[in-house]
């Protein structure tokens, strides 16, 4: 008997994708994010899911899982034409590697995945959202897919990476100055979950790009977090680099 000839399919030139959530995020622009999920434990975010996905019913079961995997846009970093080879801020911003063998945001169709705590579903305000902690999301980015982490398939220990097989340990010191401890002490925790953990973890990984680390030590930078202006400068002495948080507005 014949077998019928199967007629191959051209592969589609674009797809259309439906945002299921948008963020609501303390991190309000890229500056200061961390550069993978896990880094900072006092990121709290809120997933405000959209119509029609904002049913319940869609979401029945999620809240057996701690950890949920997010498919989302780089949002900010979509660029009309896609780039072969990256340089990865562990690798100092010098050394070039191919973008598919990095996680750098500038990719040919700018998607993002990253796993985070599972805070749990509620209603607010009438809009159903997810809330989320230990992310890197910026301020309204959409999210394409949630899925829950399965510990059994996706924790491989002996996975490697060679150039990045460990976490970042180059954090700093972190002070605050008189003045930004004062400010701390008078913002409300509830609006505010973990904002000195939070600061801390945000500014001892030293968000500045890698051609300025050494240079410019009397530049005071900024963070926007939450709706707060978190500044910081960087300090060396004794050949220690240390940070201080200046003020808090």
């Amino acid at each position: 008997m014949t077998r019928p000839k199967h007629k191959s399919r051209p592969a589609a030139e674009a797809l259309t994708l439906t945002p299921i959530a948008y963020t609501r995020s303390c991190f309000k622009d890229k500056f200061g994010v961390p550069r993978q999920p896990g880094l900072t434990r006092h990121a709290h975010a809120e997933l405000v899911i959209a119509p029609p996905f904002d049913r319940e019913d869609a979401f029945r079961g999620l809240e057996t899982a701690s950890h949920l995997w997010l498919t989302f846009q780089f949002h900010e970093a979509v660029r009309a034409e896609w780039r072969p080879v990256v340089r990865p801020p562990r690798l100092g911003g010098n050394k070039k590697i191919g973008v598919f063998a990095s996680r750098s945001p500038f990719r040919p169709n700018s998607l993002g995945l990253s796993v985070v705590r599972n805070d749990g579903l509620e209603r607010k305000n009438g809009r159903l959202v997810l809330r989320i902690r230990d992310h890197d999301l910026i301020d309204g980015t959409p999210i394409l897919d949630i899925k829950p982490y399965l510990p059994f398939a996706d924790a491989l220990p002996d996975a490697s990476m060679g150039w990045a097989d460990t976490p970042p340990v180059d954090r700093v010191d972190v002070g605050f100055t008189p003045e930004a401890e004062t400010a701390l002490a008078t913002l409300s925790p509830t609006d505010y979950p973990d904002l000195q953990g939070l600061i801390e973890d945000v500014v001892s990984y030293d968000p500045r790009p890698s051609f300025r680390r050494g240079r410019d030590e009397d530049r005071i930078y900024g963070a926007h977090l939450y709706d707060l202006n978190v500044r910081f400068r960087f300090i060396t002495a004794g050949g220690m680099v240390r940070v201080e948080v200046v003020s808090i507005c």
